[in-house]
Order: C-alpha cells, then structure tokens, then sequence
C-alpha cells in the first residue's frame, strides 16, 4: 500500500463483506434523501432563514430514513432487480446499511450525530419484501 491510498481502498482491505460500489450506493442514497425526497432538511422552506449560529447545522438523516431512501433508490435505480444488485454488493438487510455508513464514518466520509446508533438501521425492512412482494411496475404517465 502506498501513504497516499484513500481511506476507501485500505476499507476495502480490511472489511471485504461490501463492494466499492456498495459504498458509493449509500452516499449515492444519502444524496437522493436530501435532494430528491428532501429529509434531513433542519427547517421547512418557510420559516425565515437561520441565525448565523444555526446555519452551521448540516442536514441530517436518521438510520431509518437512510434506510427507506436506499429502498426507493434502488428501485428506481435497478427496478426489479434491486435486491439482486444490492446483494451482490454485500448488502443483503438493512443493518448492512448500517455497517456501510459506520465504516464510512470511521474513515472521516460520513458524520454521525450523538443520537445515532447502529441499531437504529437494524430490521427498518425486509428485503424480500421490499423488493419482491411489494414491488409494482408502474408506467410513466405519457
């Protein structure tokens, strides 16, 4: 290994449960949540823009939002075939999500607020249910 390897490789050396692109996946996931579905948001649009203190405060997302944001993610991402991607990432429940973001956190990728626990991404869903018996196809509006 070379002093100047990402943190992400020397990762990836260590932990082999999950894919690089599980990884990107998540923090791909994380970027839908706050710009597509807007959590995370610290305030709604209408109230009148922070004090200088507050305007430090980034936008955050609890596990369980995570969670439901790679849910949508990967159906609009891969449909039908959500699970068997994300599977073959190494993310089989949604504690892997969990595990993903918790790595990334110890390599200074991800921030994690004093309230956030692992557990909190534990069981949010089941996969096969998720993406199998709930899955619908729906068309685009012409």
């Amino acid at each position: 290994m070379t002093e100047n390897q990402h943190p992400i490789f020397e990762l990836l050396d260590q932990d082999k449960r999950y894919k690089l692109e599980a990884y990107q996946f998540v923090r791909d996931a994380l970027s839908f949540a706050q710009d597509v579905l807007g959590l995370g948001k610290s305030q709604p649009q209408d109230d009148p823009p922070p004090l200088e203190s507050e305007s430090l405060v980034e936008p955050h997302l609890t596990g369980q939002q995570l969670c439901e944001a790679v849910r949508q993610y990967s159906i609009e991402q891969f449909g039908y075939m959500a699970q068997t991607v994300l599977n073959n990432w190494g993310i089989r429940a949604t504690g892997d999500v969990g595990e993903i973001v918790y790595n990334l956190i110890g390599i200074g990728l991800m921030k994690k607020s004093d309230t956030d626990r692992r557990e909190d991404f534990e069981n949010v869903f089941d996969f096969e249910q998720a993406f199998c018996n709930d899955f619908e196809i729906t068309m685009p509006d012409a």
